[in-house]
């Protein structure tokens, strides 16, 4: 990212789809579309136990890059 550029959040969306139960919690995040402007990423969070993956949440956010604004450097 240019250092005259800031990240504002347009949109960011979380489904808790069942409990955080495990051993540990993975997330696996991609960017599924970066633009000039704005960039959409979607991410699913698992917990593990005994080896086997649960999904537990979706998450999806749409960013946007501001450049040249005073007051708004990253």
């Amino acid at each position: 990212m240019p250092a005259d550029a800031a990240v504002l959040t347009v949109e960011y969306k979380v489904n808790f789809l069942s409990p955080a139960q495990g051993d540990r919690i993975v997330a696996r995040a991609r960017v599924t579309k970066h633009g000039r402007t704005v960039t959409v990423s979607t991410c699913h969070v698992f917990a593990v136990a005994d080896r086997q993956e649960r999904i537990i949440a979706t998450m999806l956010s749409t960013l946007m890059t501001v450049r040249d604004r005073e007051g708004l450097r990253g």
